[in-house]
């Protein structure tokens, strides 16, 4: 039995192991203890259901299978999913070790048909989460023996997973494996597929290796076994000592900074700040590396941290032994810090940062001091001030949201929309100072999800914008096929297309300023194209990093800190110098069922029923979408549906101006505000967004739409056929691979001839 010091983690594992059958607590796979080469024999018995008389090797793998690659063909940052933490051999979950063997060895046996005959070289990785070590090692082991190099930590210790990503690309690896889940719950965990971009893998690319897997499959039906092999831990193609050459990557990544937001014209000004910011680094997993990175740029003096030790637990932060409906159980509200909920009163809360407690954390800090909160993986930012309590009422008007931490002091927390906006507005601003703006057209890359205020800024600066899916690898796919252009037709106008359909001319030579999406991910381009060490060029890095966005959130901070202003403040200014008419958004976050059940036959009927509720409530909406995009229905008589539908609900869709599928989503126009209903990619959850010129307005329209049940109406039924509807989903992907695939990068990645 597993114990911890920690209270609730305790009662986690004591959940788990009660649920877990003894036939899986004695069953022994694989025992990666075992440091020598060792084969895992997978037998036709393990693809089929286990049964104790009949069946006793059962692993269920085909079940398993279904879910994982329906996962693969709409995944927006890795098939993740739950796992047994005690247990990680079980096959019940989604997320096991049998699985993360196959799939390792599935896209080992595509990159060798690839590249047969080439010494191809990947990088691994992980953070802190529960099994990540074990992972990781089997990722390593499995590739090894089927020949391929392994770059590994020193140690095998944490590393972010954006430095996964640039070294992917910085050494022209063929890519890379991570192991994470984000900011998802602790018992959540998955591998993100890097490609040689340090791209997270398009639909496409997860299905070739889930093809593989079938095979595997085919095989294993056809002869009854499949021997996959494991090599020893010792294996010299499990290199270490490249890492430990460059510092894990924080050499090169230093380098790559000062090219860009850790210019001198940001670290002079965190130099001279006279206070502190702290860094609440979720986890654990983000100081390793940070702290490394920010002692180079010589500000490391400027900072203090909450939770430098590493814990799969995270701390507790998130974590609940209640859930929302108040029934007495182990509740895990994830680690983002944005997410807000409803207490049993109705009263809105951040569940993630009321763990934070930082009404004791902050007692001694000044108002005005700046908490930067990460996330175990180290991608994602929240920003979050303390304020005095006199500017609730300014807080209110900006639609800033705030909580209470004494009588005299309360701590704002910006949404990424507000937080980012005063981010791209702030660098825009360094960069004219330093005359260096107008060299260069500039663009931005965001979420449709993302803040409309977003788009007016832009506007506002001469910067075009290409609007993209929710995904960070959507925006990667996009600098791709700037980068093709720039590359083949380096004095013509660089032209791309955004998911709403628009051309959107980008002029010649232009450069990223900024690429984000509202789920707290952002990454700013570099004046000169990024170089890898063998001549390939970048408009900025492929995945998210908030390394990034702390350098310049405490650029921006220290200035304002000298003018004596709060962010809010600077953020009213904002707004009123861009003459921005949305200045509000939202995001609802609806969960079909509790990810925290430690049962998993109970969890996986409820991802079912909740899968269900979700795709109802989509097609609700994208059958509309893709009925007006084929001609077959009218704008107004999509109004006339919702009209008749939510009029009792206190909405009037009279001034909608238009309704598209948006590659993952559903995007209504208004004249005055946007909701976007999504299904998360992920998971059981239904997504719904908004952004406009009245808070209250979009929170209703967000929650209204985003709860409902998708139940066909007598007016849908009537004017959109039954057919119509049932082929919307498969419509929606020809949509979405046609939008991914116009003026596509896809230039073959050729191996070099590595000097390490």
């Amino acid at each position: 039995m597993f114990t911890s010091e920690n209270q609730l983690e305790n009662e986690l594992f004591k959940s788990v192991y009660d649920k877990t059958p003894d036939y899986i607590k004695n069953a022994n796979l694989m025992n990666f203890d075992n440091k020598g080469e060792f084969s895992f024999i997978l037998k036709r018995e393990h693809l089929d259901a286990y049964d104790e008389k009949t069946n006793p090797q059962g692993l269920n793998l085909r079940d398993w299978f279904a879910n994982y690659s329906k996962e693969a063909k709409v995944s927006t940052a890795g098939i993740r999913g739950p796992q047994n933490i005690l247990y990680p051999q079980d096959t019940r979950f989604p997320i096991n070790l049998v699985g993360i063997v196959l799939a390792t060895l599935a896209k080992a046996l595509v990159a060798k048909e690839k590249y047969s005959g080439k010494k191809i070289v990947k990088i691994a990785g992980c953070e802190v989460r529960y099994n990540s070590k074990l992972y990781l090692d089997a990722i390593a082991r499995i590739q090894a023996a089927n020949g391929i190099r392994t770059i590994v930590p020193d140690g095998k210790q944490t590393i972010p997973i954006w430095m996964a990503s640039f070294l992917a690309f910085k050494l022209d690896l063929l890519g890379g494996e991570y192991i994470t889940s984000s900011h998802g719950i602790s018992v959540k965990n998955a591998t993100k597929d890097l490609n040689s971009q340090g791209s997270q893998y398009l639909p496409e690319e997860s299905m070739e290796f889930v093809d593989k897997i079938q095979e595997i499959f085919d095989c294993v039906d056809k002869n009854g076994s499949y021997e996959i092999k494991i090599s020893s831990a010792d294996n010299p193609l499990i290199d270490e000592k490249v890492m430990q050459s460059i510092d894990d990557g924080v050499d090169l990544y230093v380098e790559y900074l000062r090219s860009g937001v850790a210019k001198d014209v940001n670290l002079n000004l965190i130099k001279v700040f006279k206070s502190k910011i702290a860094i609440e680094n979720v986890g654990g997993s983000a100081y390793r590396t940070l702290s490394r990175v920010l002692k180079k740029l010589g500000i490391s003096d400027k900072f203090v941290w909450f939770n430098t030790d590493e814990d799969p637990f995270f701390n507790s932060i998130g974590k609940y032994d209640v859930t929302p409906k108040g029934e007495k159980a182990f509740y895990d509200y994830s680690v983002d810090a944005t997410v807000l909920a409803k207490r049993q009163d109705g009263t809105k809360f951040f569940p993630v940062i009321d763990t934070l407690h930082y009404e004791e954390k902050l007692k001694d800090y000044p108002v005005g001091t700046a908490v930067l909160i990460t996330d175990p993986d180290h991608d994602r930012l929240t920003i979050t001030q303390t304020e005095s309590i006199n500017r609730i009422p300014e807080l209110e008007k900006l639609g800033v949201d705030y909580i209470k931490l004494t009588e005299n002091k309360i701590l704002t927390v910006f949404t990424a929309n507000q937080a980012f906006l005063l981010l791209m507005d702030f660098w825009a601003k360094q960069l004219k100072s330093e005359k260096l703006w107008n060299n260069h057209p500039r663009f931005m890359i965001k979420t449709t999800a993302s803040a409309l205020s977003w788009d007016e800024w832009a506007a506002n600066n001469g910067l075009k914008v290409v609007n993209v899916p929710v995904g960070f690898k959507e925006i990667a796919n996009i600098m791709k096929k700037v980068e093709l252009q720039l590359k083949n037709n380096p004095d013509k106008e660089v032209v791309v297309d955004d998911v709403f359909g628009n051309s959107i001319n980008l002029g010649v030579n232009p450069r990223l300023l900024f690429g984000g999406e509202e789920s707290g991910g952002m990454i700013m381009g570099t004046e000169e194209l990024i170089k890898s060490q063998h001549g390939r060029l970048a408009v900025a890095m492929r995945e998210k990093s908030a390394t990034e966005a702390i350098i310049v959130a405490s650029a921006l901070i220290s200035k304002l800190d000298d003018e004596n202003k709060s962010l809010s403040q600077y953020l009213y200014e904002v707004f009123d110098e861009n003459h921005i008419i949305g200045r509000f958004d939202t995001r609802v976050d609806i969960a079909y069922y509790n990810e925290s059940e430690p049962d998993i036959n109970k969890l996986k009927e409820a991802k079912v029923a909740g899968e269900a509720m979700r795709t109802k409530n989509d097609m609700f909406y994208l059958s509309m979408a893709i009925a007006l995009k084929k001609g077959d229905l009218s704008l107004l008589n999509i109004q006339a549906i919702l009209n008749d539908k939510f009029r009792e609900d206190g909405l009037n869709f009279d001034n909608l101006k238009s309704v598209k599928f948006v590659g993952d989503g559903t995007y209504l126009e208004f004249d005055d505000k946007y909701i976007e209903i999504r299904p998360s990619g992920t998971d059981a959850k239904t997504k719904a967004y908004g952004g406009g010129l009245n808070k209250e307005d979009i929170e209703k329209y967000a929650s209204v739409l985003g709860n409902y049940s998708g139940d066909r109406t007598v007016l849908h039924k009537a004017l959109i056929s039954e057919h119509a509807y049932n082929n919307c989903k498969d419509d929606a992907m020809k949509y979405y691979l046609s939008f991914v695939e116009k003026d596509a990068n896809n230039e073959k990645f050729e191996i070099p001839v590595y000097d390490f």
